[in-house]
């Protein structure tokens, strides 16, 4: 097969990028149980009561993140969007999702133990919890929260 100088330069450029992109990406190794993990409390861009552990990246720029997330009881997250991709798995308790623009409970799904969610990004969606219940949240950032209603924001009830 003949290469022409165009296509060994993409390739050559596409290679140094990829092995850029792999150093950049490192990052130190984590291996943490639930048990041990700092909590502290959510952004207020979620419902007061959430706690946050920040697991890998920094979910406040553009960069893969993992973090914890811990809802109490009877917790819910009206519904909202994200600029980005949004993954959730279920660590503990039961967290009910839906699709949406308010939350409908009758339309939720239980997500137990093991359970995943894929929020695509700019898609309206809900969330809510009938007892503790623990998530994974992982993406790339910067996590933003939109609501569809802005009053539902908890943001715009601390600016007052």
């Amino acid at each position: 097969m003949k290469l022409t100088r165009l296509t060994t330069t993409f390739l050559a450029t596409l290679t140094v990028i990829l092995v850029m992109t792999s150093f950049t990406m490192a990052q130190t190794h984590v291996m943490q149980n639930l048990a041990s993990a700092t909590w502290g409390p959510a952004p207020p861009m979620l419902p007061p009561g959430a706690q946050i552990a920040v697991l890998a990246g920094n979910p406040t720029q553009a960069t893969p993140y993992t973090v914890r997330l811990k809802f109490p009881a009877n917790y819910v997250i009206p519904a909202h969007s994200h600029p980005t991709d949004e993954n959730v798995a279920v660590v503990s308790g039961e967290l009910f999702m839906g699709m949406g623009t308010k939350v409908d409970k009758k339309s939720a799904q239980g997500l137990g133990v093991g359970g995943y969610a894929l929020m695509p990004a700019n898609a309206n969606h809900f969330a809510y919890t009938t007892g503790e219940t623990t998530i994974l949240l992982y993406g790339v950032g910067p996590v933003e929260f939109k609501y569809v209603n802005p009053s539902d924001d908890p943001r715009a009830a601390t600016s007052k």
